[in-house]
This record gives C-alpha cells, structure tokens and sequence, in this order.
C-alpha cells in the first residue's frame, strides 16, 4: 500500500497543467478591469430599462396634454413635458428600447454582411479578393451622412408610417453603408490566417475549404471583429440619433432619443430639458459602450497584457 501511494505521487505531480483559452483567458482579465466593470454595469441597467420599461413607469409616452407643454421638471414629472404635453421621463425610458434595438440590430446587420464578404475574400484570394475589396471600396468611399440621406429620402415614402418599417429602413441604411468596415477587418484576419502552419496542414491532410474555414480560420479571426462589434454599437446608436435630427431618420410615432432631440431642437432656450435628458442619456450609452469595446480590446490582445 505504502509502494503504491509512492509510486502515484510522481505521476500526480506531473500531471500536465491545464491552459485557458484565449477567451476564457480574456475572460479571466475583463473580470478584473474596473473600465468593463463600470461599462457593463451600465450597459446591464439600460437592457433592463429596454425589456422592462413598463417597470420604471406607468405613463404612456404617446400621450399627451397641450395645457402642460413644455413645463419644467417637478415632483408630478421628473422630466417635465414636451411641446405636445407628454411626459418627457416616460419618453425617455421608453426610447431606450428602439435606440438600443436599431443599435444592436444594425451592429449585426453590418458584423455578418462584412465578416462573411471579408472571410471570403481574405481565405479565396486572387481575383476573388479583388473584386471584393473593389466592391467595398465603392461603399466605403461614399460619405456615411450624404449616403443616408439619399437612401432614407428615397424610400421613406414606400415604408410609410409603420413603426416596423422605419426602423427597419434605418437598420438596413446603417448596415449598407457600413459593412466594409468589418469587411476590412476580417479579410486582413483571414489572410493573416491562411497563411498560418495550421492552415496547410489542414490542406495537405485533404480537408475541405468549409471544413478549414469553419474549424481554423473563423475561431482565429472572429476576435477583432467582436472587438469592433461591441464599439460600433455605441457609433450606430449614436448614428440613428443623427439621421432623426436632421429629420431621415426615425420619426413620430417612434419614441427614441434621436427623435426626442430632433422635436426639442426648436424649443432648446426656452425649454432646454427637453434635449438635456434625451441627450444625456444618449452619451452615456455611446460612452458606455466604447468604454465596453476598449475594454474588450485590451483583453483580447495579447500584447497589452
């Protein structure tokens, strides 16, 4: 008894230590940053008054009362009210929900359009690659503000009034004027990898191109393109906000930030909480969420570490 627990010791104390990957162990280092602790932590309360605005309050934010317009913040509306009488707090809590979901749906619109283009270009190469960075070239040199008005002033009329179709009108001009971005990205990733020792000899094994593609390029590229990803949601939100100002964009009957800040917009001397709320929190979802991707950055890059 005594040999056998001798002779296991040995083998116990060579028992190959077990290493973390690399997004366990930009896990690891993200949970020990204060910058994505702060970030996160506003990020989890804006998702929450999104999904749940009906918690935060009870009024209906399409309604209103002209005998009220634009009075000031007091203890019956913590916000005040608009020009048209309606409760600017209850508008606000409500506009968290179309502004983060154009964001989000806009960030993934653009993050599978440009990876898969780019995948494709970086992995095929030749002409393959040419025309497809032409192609993007073509998109990414056409100004995003110019762009987005042409798109939205031309098919504005065929989406009507339909909450649904304005969004998505937005969503799709945010993702066709921005995917080359992410293409870019991911082309340079792939190229990077295809190049790599693992990748030959997946050919030379007589794997397929999906099958090097799915199991060895993706995983060692998608990195920098979720890092890009978690930033430019803050950029698209920030984005819709901008085209319903100058009037493109989203519009009544949508509640969003961007619209709030378009309709105060004539009233700012007079009634200036009409934009300080709406625009208040609109920077702090944009910072937040750029603090959250440089966090994000850091901790996927091995260098910085």
């Amino acid at each position: 008894m005594v040999a056998t627990g001798a002779a296991a010791s040995p083998a116990t104390a060579t028992a190959p230590t077990r290493t973390r990957s690399l997004s366990a162990d930009a896990w690891y280092d993200l949970r020990r940053r204060p910058l994505f602790i702060v970030a996160a932590t506003l990020i989890g309360t804006l998702l929450v008054l999104a999904a749940f605005p009906q918690l935060f309050t009870s009024v209906d934010p399409t309604v209103g009362d002209l005998s009220r317009a634009r009075q000031g913040p007091s203890a019956e509306a913590w916000f005040g009210y608009d020009q048209l009488g309606r409760d600017v707090y209850a508008r606000t809590i409500y506009g968290t929900r179309v502004s983060i979901v154009v964001g989000v749906l806009a960030t993934t619109v653009v993050v599978l359009v440009g990876a898969v283009v780019g995948l494709v270009a970086g992995f095929a190469g030749g002409w393959v690659d040419s025309l497809l960075a032409r192609i993007a070239d073509v998109f990414f040199g056409v100004p995003f503000i110019l762009g987005a008005i042409v798109v939205l002033s031309t098919f504005r009329l065929a989406v009507g009034q339909s909450v649904i179709g304005i969004s998505a009108l937005v969503i799709g001009t945010i993702g066709l004027l921005s995917w080359p971005i992410t293409m870019r990205i991911m082309r340079s990733a792939a190229i990077a990898a295809r190049n790599q020792d693992y990748v030959k000899a997946a050919r030379a094994l007589g794997a397929s191109p999906l099958r090097i593609i799915r199991r060895h390029i993706l995983p060692n590229t998608i990195a920098p393109v979720l890092v890009y990803a978690t930033i430019a949601l803050g950029a698209f939100i920030g984005a819709e906000a901008t085209l319903s100002f100058l009037g493109v964009g989203l519009r009544d009957p949508v509640v969003s930030w961007g619209v709030m800040i378009s309709e105060a917009q004539s009233y700012l001397r007079t009634s200036p909480h009409l934009l300080l709320f709406p625009g208040a929190f609109l920077v702090v979802t944009v910072l937040a969420f750029v603090l959250l991707g440089d966090a994000v950055r850091d901790a996927f890059d091995p260098k910085g570490r």
